[in-house]
């Protein structure tokens, strides 16, 4: 079976590889599956308008042309062969909730098919919960005397409650028709199918198990019920049948415990490796580039992305060092996570480049205006084997080599992706190394031979986990909100440093020194006005101190 197929009832004016089927007629009848097809008249399990988009507009010359082609097509067959996006189906009775006045009970009603759902009506003001999802919804209503609970497989509720987040399978008719409304309850009958679109790792979450809430940006930003958080446990609850596959979850997560399943950061990297010396230009799938007429300059290459916000501030520097150029973003919104990236980017790009990095183009005017300044920048040009890397280790090493010896100075970051430098007082720091416990993401570490509390500022997520967890007060805190463009925040660097105490009885070192002096300046005069014998305990290790004890005779009854 061939993986790829290009399909034009116009034909070709270029030859293309022979493992890319070319087809100027094409029955639809034919159950031909390929893997990217470029047009919706043939299946395929990637459909990338992409490639006739650049065919029809690009200015490269027809060799490169062929090159070109072939390596769009071998992009999306990596997007596929990397997707993690499994697919899964909900049943889905015929058991629907009307949620609706008397009126407008009678107008859905007219509409209807007699009986072809097994629908239950409640007025708006007897609803008290509604939960689950599409297939497997429950609705609690103020019956007479007391609430019943409804099971039901999808809701029809005029004028919807706005404070909810959207849940799959509830559907508000004044915000299309009741036409439309019921086509879709049709459609979603016996199978429901959907997509898994976050990957979640715990360990690394800013919010799982943590004492306090320092974090929940991927709740804030979820525009359904996708992602719920519980408060008691502080465990994070991924509903994958309600999310809606926009990705802004994952472009504010600040550690990277999110990734997005059909295009993950690895994903990323392995296509960014094919754009080298080309000029990438990203573009939403929803976007249709059907008609879409431009003067694509040579060297400019296509990037069709699933989900239009999931990108973030690693994935951004991977395209733009992998292929040496500015990036062109063609959409018309921005989520809050990738604003503040391209605003990050473009700080940094402004400092070492004199360019920015991401040119944005809402529409067509704008995108000829961004294809007409776009440049290639070789000398940014920077590849390394970031698979299995974090998001912030990618960011980190990546810029890390741009900036190399130089100090540009500091950039902000923004309202929703955060960047900090911890500073702690070391006349107070007793070496606990509560913080280093506190900080998944080994911003904090422990040196256990030269007794130092070290931080690498560019891995620090402004989490603040590590202040509530410092016991002395006043001790540590955070300057937020800024990254410094110099060698040392890429590196390990001091923070605190201690020796080691040695026990007055029998020299084995046993606690840091500053912690000893602590608990003896606090416990020292009570033990002492008990016995200086008591006193001299607080300055042995965990052997001597019976011994000294029992010599002395405070253990005697």
């Amino acid at each position: 079976m061939q993986e790829f197929i290009y399909y034009s009832d116009k034909g070709l004016d270029f030859p293309l590889p022979e493992h890319i089927y070319v087809a100027s007629t094409h029955n639809k009848d034919e159950k031909t599956n390929f893997i990217v097809s470029n047009s919706d008249e043939v299946h395929g399990e990637v459909i990338a308008d992409e490639i006739d988009f650049y065919i029809s507009n690009s200015k490269d010359p027809i060799a490169k042309k062929i090159k070109n082609v072939e390596k769009l097509y071998e992009i999306n067959a990596i997007r596929f062969d990397m997707a993690q996006d499994i697919s899964f189906s909900q049943d889905v009775s015929r058991e629907v909730l009307l949620i609706a006045s008397a009126k407008q009970k009678e107008s859905f009603l007219k509409a209807m098919v007699p009986d072809e759902f097994n629908l239950f009506h409640v007025l708006p003001d007897a609803i008290k919960s509604i939960s689950g999802h599409i297939g497997a919804l429950k609705a609690v209503v103020n019956d007479t005397f007391k609430d019943a609970t409804l099971n039901i497989s999808q809701i029809v509720w005029f004028k919807r409650d706005k404070s909810q987040k959207e849940r799959s399978g509830v559907f508000d008719p004044l915000e299309s028709s009741i036409d439309s409304t019921l086509a879709t309850l049709r459609k979603n009958l016996t199978n429901y199918d959907y997509k898994k679109f976050t990957l979640y790792d715990q360990n690394i979450c800013q919010y799982h198990e943590r004492r306090v809430e320092i974090c929940s940006k991927c709740e804030e930003v979820c525009p359904s019920v996708a992602i719920v958080k519980d408060n008691t446990t502080k465990h994070l609850t991924f509903s994958q049948i309600d999310c809606h596959g926009c990705g802004g979850c994952i472009s504010v997560c600040p550690s990277g415990a999110l990734d997005y399943a059909p295009t993950s950061r690895e994903s990323i990297f392995t296509m960014a490796k094919l754009f080298r010396s080309n000029i990438v230009l990203v573009i939403p799938r929803i976007i249709s580039l059907k008609g879409l007429e431009v003067s694509l300059r040579e060297n400019i290459l296509p990037l069709k992305i699933e989900g239009e916000k999931f990108l973030h501030e690693s994935t951004f520097l991977t395209l733009l060092q992998e292929s040496g150029s500015q990036v062109i973003f063609y959409s018309d919104f921005l989520s809050k996570g990738v604003k503040d990236s391209i605003s990050i980017l473009n700080q940094i790009y402004q400092k070492k480049y004199n360019k920015d990095a991401i040119l944005v183009a809402a529409n067509k005017e704008e995108l000829q205006k961004a294809i007409d300044k776009v440049e290639l920048i070789p000398e940014s040009k920077y590849s390394y084997n970031e698979i299995g890397s974090r998001k912030r280790e990618v960011f980190s090493l990546r810029l890390s080599h741009m900036i190399g010896e130089e100090d540009l100075g500091v950039v902000t970051t923004g309202e929703h992706v955060h960047y900090a430098k911890v500073k702690v007082d070391q006349d107070k720091c007793t070496l606990c190394l509560a913080c280093v416990g506190a900080c998944n993401v080994d911003a904090l570490v422990a040196d256990p031979k030269t007794y130092e509390l070290r931080l690498n500022a560019s891995l620090c997520t402004s989490c603040g986990y590590c202040e509530p967890s410092c016991p002395e007060k006043d001790c540590l805190t955070l300057k937020r909100d800024i990254i410094e463009l110099k060698p040392s925040w890429f590196k390990e660097v001091t923070l605190a440093k201690d020796t080691l105490f040695a026990c007055v009885e029998c020299g084995v070192e046993f606690a840091t020194t500053k912690s000893v002096e602590k608990i003896a300046a606090m416990m020292g005069p009570i033990f002492a006005s008990f016995s200086p014998i008591k006193q001299r305990t607080l300055y042995c290790c965990e052997n001597c101190k019976p011994k000294v004890m029992i010599k002395g005779g405070l253990l005697n009854a």
